[in-house]
C-alpha cells in the first residue's frame, strides 16, 4: 500500500496534464510542474510551522492555487481540511459561523483562505493563524523549493478530515487515513477499469465534496490521470459547460448528483451538437437517483453519440473515503419493479411487472467494491436479513473510517459487531445493493412506511412547483398519529391553485393526504454545503414557524 504522497510522485511521472476550466480560461497544466510547484507551497507551509499530523484547513473556489495548496499540504505530512463555501450568500454571518464551527472541532492549526474570501473573516484570538494563497508562493527561482523537507510516510495518518453535509449545527468530521483513502482509490480504479493512459475524467463538483476531492480529483492526481476540472459555480451558472468540455477534452468518465443531470438534459437539448461518444462511465450519485431523469438524459444525448450504457448510479458516502458499491461500467442503468404497498408496509421488495399499478422503481446499485463488504441487517435487533428484506445497510473493510474526529458517544453508536452503520435502509439482490432510503426520513402515517423520495419525485412537474426542490416530512400529529408535511418552493402568481395541485398529486402518488402543503420563497429551502434538500431542518424551521411563505 502506497502512501497519497507516493502516489502523487508516481501520477507525476505519467506525463498528463490537469486542465483548468475555470470562468472562461482554459489552461493545462502538466501534474509534474503541479507538483513541483506543490514542493514549493509545501516549503513555505513548513517555514510557517507547520508539522506531520496538523490538521490545515483550506477555504477558497476551485482554483490552480487551492489544487496546489492541497497536494502542499499532504507534502507537509499534515491532514486536509477542505472547507464548504457558502451555498447562498443571503447569510454571510451564518457561513462565517458554519467555518469557524468546523474549524475549531477539526483542531485547524493553520487556515489557508482564498483572498476574496478571507475579508468575510474577521480573526479572533481563539481562531487559528490565517494567511492567504500569497503566503504559499515560491519565489520566481525556488518552484520545488530546495529547503522543503519530505516527511515519512506513515500509512496512519490521517490524510482527509472531511465533514459530514449533515443539517446540525455541530458537523462531524471523517477520520480518513492514508491506508483509508488509499484503498478505496484502488477500489475505484479497477471497478472503473481505470486507464490512465487513455481515460479523461471531467468534473466541476465541489473539491469540500467527498465525491469531488476523492473520487474524481484525488484519483486523476494519484494516477496521473488527465482531468478536466471546472468550478461549481461554472456549471450551475450554464450547465450546458458540462456537456462541453466533455466534447472538447473527448471525456471518458464524469460524475454529479441527480440534479445535475437534470439541467444537462435541458442543455443538451437545446445546444449545438456535441460529441459525447468517448462517455464511458457518467455516474449518478450523492442523492437518491431518479429513473427517470436518467432515462431523459440519455435521450437527450443521444443526438450527441452518448451510449445509454455510460450513465448508470452507484453508492458511495464519506465514511468509506466515497465509494462503496458500484455497477460493471457500461451496464446502464438497472431498476427493480417492486410493490410501493408491500414496501411500505411489509419492509420486503416484491417483485412486479414494470407497469403494474403500485409499482415502484428502484436502482440496482451494484456490488461492494473491492476491498468492502456490505450486509442488511434488521434495524432494531441486528441479524442478518435474506435477500429483498429491507433493513439497514452496514459495511466493512478497507476503506471504512476509523469513525468520526473526538466524537467518541457518537462512534460508540456508528459500529456494530464491526461493521459500520450507514443509516441507510435497502435490500441486497444476488449480492447487488438497492437503496430505498433514510431511515431518519421514514414518515409512518396510517400504519405505513412512507419513503419521503416518492413524494417529494411526484411533485416535480407539478406547474408551479420548482423541481428538485420540494421536501416531505412527517410531524406528530393528534392521538400519536404522524402527520405528512409537504414544503414546495413556488413563484407562481395563483398558490391556491398550487396548492390545490400539490394535494392532489400527493394524494394520487401515495394514496394518503397531506396534513399541511406550505408554499416557500425560491431558494429558501435548505440545503447542504453540497445542494442536498436538508429535510430534518426543514422540520425544524416548519415547527418553528420561521420558513419564508411565499
Amino acid at each position: 500500500m502506497l502512501s497519497l504522497n507516493e502516489r502523487i510522485e508516481r501520477g507525476a511521472e505519467r506525463g498528463h496534464s490537469l486542465t483548468f476550466v475555470v470562468g472562461g480560461d482554459h489552461v493545462a497544466v502538466p501534474y509534474v510542474q503541479l507538483h513541483l510547484e506543490a514542493r514549493g507551497y509545501a516549503a513555505n507551509l513548513q517555514r510557517l510551522g507547520v508539522m506531520p499530523g496538523d490538521h490545515v484547513g483550506l477555504l477558497g473556489p476551485t482554483s490552480r492555487e487551492l489544487v496546489t495548496a492541497i497536494q502542499a499540504v499532504w507534502l507537509a505530512g499534515a491532514t486536509v481540511v477542505v472547507l464548504p463555501l457558502p451555498m447562498r450568500l443571503s447569510s454571510i454571518e451564518e457561513f462565517v459561523h458554519q467555518t469557524r464551527v468546523r474549524v475549531r472541532n477539526a483542531d485547524v492549526s493553520l487556515l489557508l483562505v482564498d483572498p476574496e474570501l478571507a475579508a468575510f473573516i474577521e480573526p479572533t484570538p481563539d481562531d487559528p493563524p490565517m494567511v492567504g494563497w500569497e503566503a504559499l508562493l515560491p519565489g520566481p527561482d525556488r518552484a520545488g523549493d530546495p529547503d522543503y523537507v519530505r516527511p515519512a510516510d506513515d500509512l496512519e495518518r490521517l490524510a482527509i478530515l472531511q465533514f459530514t453535509s449533515g443539517s446540525t449545527s455541530d458537523p462531524k468530521g471523517v477520520m480518513l487515513p492514508h491506508r483509508t483513502v488509499g484503498a478505496n482509490l484502488d477500489a475505484i480504479a479497477a471497478a472503473t477499469s481505470l486507464d490512465p493512459d487513455d481515460d479523461v475524467l471531467v468534473s466541476w463538483l465541489p473539491l469540500y465534496h467527498d465525491m469531488g476531492l476523492v473520487g474524481l480529483f484525488t484519483l486523476a492526481m494519484s494516477t496521473g490521470t488527465a482531468l478536466v476540472l471546472g468550478a461549481p459555480t461554472d456549471f450551475t451558472s450554464s450547465p450546458g459547460r458540462w456537456m462541453e468540455w466533455i466534447s472538447t477534452y473527448r471525456g471518458t468518465a464524469t460524475a454529479g448528483p441527480n440534479f445535475s443531470y437534470v439541467l444537462a438534459a435541458r442543455a443538451l437539448g437545446r445546444g449545438d451538437a456535441l460529441d459525447l461518444s468517448r462517455l464511458r462511465i457518467a455516474l449518478n450519485g450523492a442523492e437518491p437517483v431518479d429513473p427517470a431523469t436518467v432515462a431523459k438524459f440519455i435521450e437527450a444525448g443521444a443526438r450527441h453519440g452518448l451510449r445509454p450504457g455510460a450513465v448508470f448510479p452507484a453508492f458511495g458516502m464519506a465514511e468509506v473515503a466515497i465509494a462503496g458499491t458500484f455497477p460493471e461500467p457500461m451496464s446502464g442503468l438497472r431498476t427493480d419493479a417492486v410493490d410501493r404497498r408491500v414496501l411500505e408496509d411489509e419492509r420486503y421488495a416484491a417483485p412486479v411487472e414494470p407497469d403494474y399499478a403500485g409499482v415502484r422503481h428502484l436502482a440496482i446499485l451494484g456490488r461492494a467494491v473491492d476491498g468492502l463488504e456490505i450486509r442488511v441487517v434488521d434495524p432494531i435487533d441486528g441479524h442478518v436479513l435474506a435477500d429483498r428484506e429491507v433493513g439497514e445497510l452496514e459495511i466493512r473493510g478497507t476503506s471504512v473510517t476509523s469513525g468520526y474526529y473526538k466524537r467518541p458517544e457518537v462512534n460508540a453508536e456508528l459500529f456494530h459487531d464491526g461493521w459500520l452503520r450507514t443509516g441507510d435502509l435497502a435490500y441486497l439482490l444476488d449480492g447487488e445493493m438497492v437503496m430505498c432510503g433514510r431511515i431518519k426520513d421514514m414518515i409512518i402515517v396510517g400504519g405505513r412506511n412512507v419513503f419521503p423520495e416518492d413524494i417529494e419525485r411526484a411533485l416535480d412537474d407539478v406547474d408551479g412547483v420548482r423541481a428538485g426542490n420540494v421536501i416531505a416530512f412527517g410531524v406528530d400529529g393528534s392521538q400519536g398519529k404522524e402527520g405528512l408535511v409537504v414544503v414546495a418552493e413556488s413563484k407562481a402568481s395563483d398558490l391556491p391553485e398550487v396548492r390545490r395541485s400539490v394535494a392532489a398529486r400527493v394524494r394520487e402518488a401515495i394514496g394518503l393526504p397531506a396534513k399541511d402543503i406550505v408554499l416557500v420563497t425560491p431558494g429558501s429551502l435548505p440545503k447542504t454545503s453540497s445542494g442536498k434538500l436538508q429535510r430534518s431542518l426543514c422540520k425544524v424551521r416548519y415547527l418553528g414557524a420561521e420558513l419564508q411563505h411565499a
